[in-house]
């Protein structure tokens, strides 16, 4: 699984220019679905700059997490701060957070009926009132970086899964996103789509962009992680530098985890 993916320039990590400025707080957050407590007591602070990898098992609550960043999901107990915007019911303050957090998610969430580029120059022109012919450039701009510009008049059916990936993460990255999120990008992707689409992450992670990804590809942690979280039962287990969390993990939940998916 996770060792078979080779990414492009080996497994040296990518040294990054973390800021003392904090851009994410979490404080106590609980949040519930019915009776069942997806996220029990979270605290969390992430700096401008830094790269943290998500992991855990299924159900752990780490893409609730990541979802609460942007309020997809609301959370029900505690504060979070981003960018000095207190997350509650505001409309206003949901606005304004979604406006500067982008989000690529695991199954593309492109429209059908779009072209790539119509797809891409949406959200600018609706949200940033951005004139088309801007719109559009902005666009090419991002369909060149992440490697598919002349998939720009196609439609996301005339793509792989791992075009369609790289899509998505360009039409985020066209709304000049400070942070960038990601939920599990890679699980629907068949094997030899999944480096493509890493790849294109690490590049993005190389201009310092703050990145909050949650994946199974340990490889991807090392290159690119500043930070790597363990979650299990809505908790934050364990977190670490990723030569610590991997060569070094304290917690049994951890080793257990650690020994199981690294063995595939």
């Amino acid at each position: 699984m996770s060792e078979e993916v080779v990414l492009s320039g080996g497994e040296e990590h990518i040294a990054s220019a973390i800021s003392e400025e904090v851009v994410i707080t979490f404080e106590d957050v609980n949040k519930w679905y019915g009776e069942f407590h997806v996220l029990k007591d979270i605290n969390l602070s992430v700096r401008k700059g830094e790269r943290i990898v998500i992991c855990g098992p299924s159900g752990s609550g780490k893409s609730t997490l990541i979802r609460c960043i942007n309020r997809l999901e609301p959370h029900q107990d505690g504060h979070i701060v981003v960018n000095g915007v207190n997350l509650d019911a505001n409309v206003k303050n949901i606005d304004a957070i979604r406006s500067d957090v982008g989000m690529v998610f695991q199954s593309f969430n492109l429209f059908p009926h779009l072209t790539v580029v119509e797809n891409c120059t949406l959200a600018p022109m609706w949200v940033k009132k951005m004139p088309l012919a801007e719109a559009e450039q902005i666009a090419m701009k991002y369909l060149e970086r992440v490697k598919i510009p002349e998939q720009a008049q196609k439609y996301p059916g005339q793509l792989s899964g791992g075009q369609q990936q790289r899509v998505a993460i360009a039409r985020s990255l066209c709304m000049n996103p400070s942070i960038m999120l990601f939920d599990e990008p890679t699980s629907a992707l068949d094997p030899e789509m999944i480096s493509e689409v890493l790849d294109v992450m690490v590049e993005l992670a190389e201009t310092g962009m703050t990145m909050l990804c949650v994946t199974h590809e340990m490889a991807f942690a090392k290159k690119v992680a500043d930070r790597v979280i363990f979650m299990d039962f809505g908790e934050i287990v364990e977190e670490n530098a990723p030569d610590e969390f991997f060569g070094n993990a304290k917690v049994d939940r951890t080793q257990l985890f650690l020994s199981q998916i690294l063995a595939h």
